[in-house]
């Protein structure tokens, strides 16, 4: 599957211009879009859960002028937004969002009426690639009604390719065995802490032919410096955890790497893996994940992190 990736093995993550851990202004997503562009990316991944609808948004405002087919948008059906009866601000992690809420439907009215409205905030007449999201308690429904709704529009030309994203392996090779999906993105299951992804996933998906997204090469923060404070899994870091991060953090520290560069390019290295979702909030944010792509890393060092994982 050709994801257009530009020059980068590189997916902007649209999560935290979303709102993600803390309200981020249209001015500062437009300026990260910007540095993402100018340093290269050309492939963006959103979902409708990311600051209900304003990551799309914020997306949509920015790709207009752009040839159409020099760019790949990825998002995702799963979960309807509907107006909300009480405060949503910190709802799901998402901060600075408009007053909406989710609501969990995978059936096919629902997975067309979730792609239209995306499509509303893209500003997009279609989708590059449109992934099922964390379906985790709604697997048959997935399979029997998502996908089938997913695979129609696959056919019809209104969707390019199709998949599934989710946080957990074994599921999303559930799916690959029942479906035919062009592309799978995993989170946080191939990292310096937890590769997961590799016992299973990634082999069936190299026999089938499907794509793999790294996501979360971070951890959702851990892996980006493990100082306090850090997340892990969109929670904070258990004390046991930190400390195996904090030791390899002095471990690269001793060849001259930022371990967040070091996680970054582990999550690179299988030959499943054809790209990295990775998010950021800031310009400074996105160029500096982008230049960890051109960093050295001593198989001496990655040879030590494997024994502290």
């Amino acid at each position: 599957m050709d994801l257009r990736l530009g020059d980068r093995p590189f997916v902007f993550g649209g999560a935290p211009i979303g709102g993600l851990y803390a309200p981020v202004s249209d001015q500062a997503a437009a300026a990260t879009l910007a540095a993402a562009w100018d340093a290269g990316i050309r492939a963006f991944d959103t979902a409708p859960h990311y600051g209900g609808g304003v990551s799309e948004r914020r997306i949509g405002e920015f790709l207009p002028g752009r040839p159409r087919d020099s760019f790949t948008v990825c998002t995702k059906v799963g979960r309807l937004l509907v107006p909300a009866g009480g405060d949503v601000e910190g709802a799901e992690g998402f901060y600075g969002a408009p007053p909406l809420t989710r609501v969990r439907d995978y059936s096919r009215d629902g997975v067309r009426r979730s792609l239209e409205q995306s499509l509303g905030r893209l500003r997009l007449d279609r989708a590059d690639i449109v992934l099922i999201h964390d379906p985790d308690d709604f697997m048959s429904q997935a399979a029997d009604e998502a996908y089938p709704a997913l695979a129609e529009l696959r056919a019809q030309g209104a969707v390019t390719a199709i998949g599934a994203g989710m946080n957990s392996p074994v599921p999303l090779a559930w799916l690959i065995e029942r479906c035919e999906l062009d592309c799978v993105l995993v989170a946080g299951r191939y990292t310096l802490l937890d590769d997961s992804a590799a016992d299973v996933l990634f082999p069936l998906a190299r026999r089938r032919g499907v794509t793999v997204l790294a996501g979360g090469v971070f951890n959702s923060g851990i892996l980006a410096g493990a100082g306090d404070g850090a997340t892990y899994d969109y929670a904070p870091a258990p004390p046991a955890l930190l400390a195996r991060a904090r030791r390899m953090r002095d471990a690269c520290a001793g060849y001259g790497v930022p371990l967040a560069a070091a996680a970054l390019r582990f999550s690179l290295r299988h030959p499943a893996v054809t790209a990295a979702v990775v998010g950021a909030r800031s310009p400074e944010e996105i160029r500096q994940d982008v230049s960890y792509l051109d960093t050295h890393i001593p198989e001496a060092l990655l040879r030590e992190l494997a024994e502290i994982r």
